[in-house]
């Protein structure tokens, strides 16, 4: 950062909104994405208003006392510093949750594989998605649903805040994810319809695995939904420096072509208690039709659909058994 030696870059008196156009500026030097968005986040983070009041008041004075953060946030933010990371929350399905360097950032494509899942699910378990139906009566036909990987628990609070019938597990290798996402399930309350499992992919739901901590009635998966890590080894080192210098590289790297980790869970299948009746991945580019030919060969699911993400990039499978066995 050429520009800001010192501190000297943002020198008072300045307003809220000189802080913010000079903010931009250096950004955009830096090649930094989406500029005013970083910038205007990061001044509504540092000053603890929303955007209505930064529009409003941005002809009042910058306090002083803030100037050396303010100066600190925009310097990381130069450096690729994702400004998630930095405001400690990310939006997902129209709720906040909180993060940190342990976990992925969640992504909008995301919301797509949640939205497949809601969808198959209500037509399999119609009753469990209805809000007419009492809630006993809802629970004793809900579908149990884990979430494989679940990182800052995005999927799994949206889906069990969604449908307040299912029964939900989410699982990680990491424990540091582990207390980020049961943050997030507490702060959405709930912690009542969410249990936690550590371990890698689907050994903490195999029956008798040391792994597997879980209760014998959440070990019933209906409904697997996974968003591993996907990129080639060789890929990482070409990654957008906010993604590779910053996210967490356990939750990145899927091995030499990326697939490792869906190959291993399509392993593990036979050894839950029962194949899942919905099986939901998210994936890399070029990598959906390669998973959805390996789960038609195994011959469990009549409907194997290939999901696209908003650019129009292949990003999901999705497999669906309609009928039981």
């Amino acid at each position: 950062m050429n520009n800001m030696k010192g501190g000297s870059w943002f020198t008072l008196p300045l307003t809220i909104r000189e802080a913010s156009m000079r903010a931009v500026s250096l950004l955009k030097e830096e090649a930094v994405e989406e500029p005013r968005n970083n910038a205007e986040l990061l001044l509504m983070h540092l000053l603890h208003i929303d955007r209505a009041a930064l529009l409003r008041d941005g002809g009042d004075p910058f306090p002083e006392a803030k100037l050396a953060e303010w100066e600190e946030l925009v310097r990381r933010k130069a450096l690729g510093e994702p400004v998630q990371y930095m405001i400690g929350e990310q939006w997902f399905y129209s709720r906040p949750f909180a993060v940190s360097p342990a976990v992925l950032i969640p992504r909008p494509e995301t919301e797509l594989l949640v939205e497949a899942v809601l969808e198959a699910a209500d037509l399999l378990w119609p009753s469990a998605a209805s809000e007419s139906v009492s809630a006993v009566a809802r629970a004793s036909e809900a579908p149990t649903i884990v979430d494989v990987g679940t990182g800052s628990g995005a999927i799994a609070v949206t889906l069990a805040a969604q449908r307040p019938a299912w029964r939900v597990s989410a699982s990680d290798l990491s424990p540091d994810a582990l207390t980020v996402a049961r943050a997030n399930v507490a702060r959405h309350e709930a912690a009542d319809r969410v249990a936690f499992a550590q371990g890698d992919l689907l050994m903490p739901f195999i029956p008798g695995h040391e792994q597997c901590k879980l209760s014998h009635d959440m070990l019933r998966i209906d409904v697997l939904v996974s968003n591993p890590p996907y990129i080639p080894a060789a890929d990482m080192k070409g990654l957008q420096r906010e993604v590779r210098d910053y996210e967490p590289h356990l939750a990145l790297e899927g091995g030499a072509d990326g697939l490792d980790p869906y190959r291993r869970m399509l392993e593990q299948l036979p050894l839950l208690l029962q194949i899942p009746r919905i099986v939901a991945f998210e994936l890399g580019m070029g990598q959906p039709r390669i998973v959805a030919d390996m789960m038609r060969a195994m011959g469990h699911w009549d409907d194997i659909r290939i999901i696209s993400d908003y650019a129009g990039i292949e990003r999901h499978v999705i497999a669906i058994q309609s009928q039981r066995a």
